[in-house]
């Protein structure tokens, strides 16, 4: 499809009204180093796509892609949003730093980290953001289950204790970056994400997991 490209000037006009949905299309590796404020990390793999769509909504919808796949960035989304709400950044991530001078970021921890700072940090708040059944079969042993999809509740966010410090882990690491900028929206900055998820976290044998028995047999 034709997107309609803008200019750093206009998207920053548009950046003030609040029904606004930014979502960066770019590596999740590149997103966590640097990236515009209030924006949300949608990835490269568009797996969550249709739920951000859904469950966040606002508009217009500007995307922020890689320099020069501005048109796939346009036609991944062509089905998901109407042409005339769905705009594109020209020059990305890059043209609004150079015209801003503003952006954000998101510290990630590995996990031997983590190991280190979970017995001596006593507002240190772990958060599994995986699925029930992940959940259930397990986890680290201290941390709360916040599900991705609650976080579109501000609800939920407006819970958070601002003197703690928050770690988030999933799966493999994607959707606690996802995870990391839909609460940075909102004006929660105390957190880290850790590396890999509960992929890596399971190889470091020093942080405490509970795990679901097997009865059979």
């Amino acid at each position: 499809m034709s997107s309609t490209m803008i200019t750093p000037d206009v998207f920053r006009d548009l950046m003030e009204k609040q029904s606004t949905l930014i979502l960066d299309l770019r590596p999740t590796s590149d997103f966590i180093t640097g990236f515009v404020p209030g924006s949300i990390s949608a990835g490269t793999s568009g797996k969550y796509d249709k739920w951000i769509i859904e469950a966040i909504g606002g508009e217009p919808v500007v995307l922020i892609s890689e320099p020069g796949k501005e048109e796939i960035a346009a036609d991944r989304f062509s089905k998901l949003v109407h042409s005339e709400s769905l705009l594109v950044l020209a020059g990305g991530y890059e043209s609004w730093v150079k015209f801003a001078r503003q952006a954000d970021m998101i510290i990630e921890v590995e996990a031997d980290e983590l190991a280190l700072d979970l017995p001596h940090d006593p507002y240190l708040q772990l958060i599994d953001l995986r699925g029930e059944v992940e959940f259930e079969n397990a986890h680290v042993t201290k941390a709360q289950h916040i599900p991705l999809a609650e976080l579109v509740d501000l609800a939920t966010i407006a819970n958070f204790d601002e003197d703690q410090q928050f770690y988030l882990y999933c799966g493999g690491g994607q959707r606690s970056v996802l995870a990391a900028s839909l609460i940075k929206r909102q004006g929660v900055h105390n957190l880290r994400v850790v590396a890999g998820g509960f992929d890596a976290i399971q190889q470091e044998p020093s942080i405490p997991l509970t795990q679901k028995q097997d009865h059979s047999g």
